[in-house]
């Protein structure tokens, strides 16, 4: 059905900038919300940002003010825009994304692979 390919994760110094971006790829598909998903090592993998296909947006207090999450519907794409990174930001970061498929327009989810963000000077 669906894939999810991240990219643009990296080494930065605290108080840098990064912009990930996830793209999903398959046929006959709707997107729905699209969120990120950092995980770091020994913790559990949690929400920091989520936008619906209407543009809505949600993000998580640690982020709020330094993230931002948006999307492009006709690429099916989804960026997060991260500034003023802390060593604490450091983790894998998971894209995910509810979508329908079909004719009949079911619904399911997906996660990518995952991108390294690692904030360190």
């Amino acid at each position: 059905q669906v894939q999810l390919v991240e990219s643009g994760g990296g080494l930065v110094q605290p108080g840098g900038s990064l912009r990930l971006s996830c793209a999903a790829t398959g046929s006959i598909f709707v997107i729905d919300a699209m969120g990120w998903y950092p995980q770091a090592p020994g913790k559990e993998r949690e929400l920091v940002a989520v936008i619906t296909s209407g543009g809505s947006t949600n993000y998580a207090d640690s982020v709020k003010g330094r993230f931002t999450i948006s999307r492009d519907n006709a690429k099916n794409t989804v960026y997060l825009q991260m500034s003023s990174l802390k060593p604490e930001d450091t983790a894998v970061y998971y894209c995910h994304a509810d979508y329908r498929y079909g004719l009949a327009l079911r619904r399911d989810d997906c996660w990518g692979l995952g991108t390294q963000v690692t904030v360190s000077s």
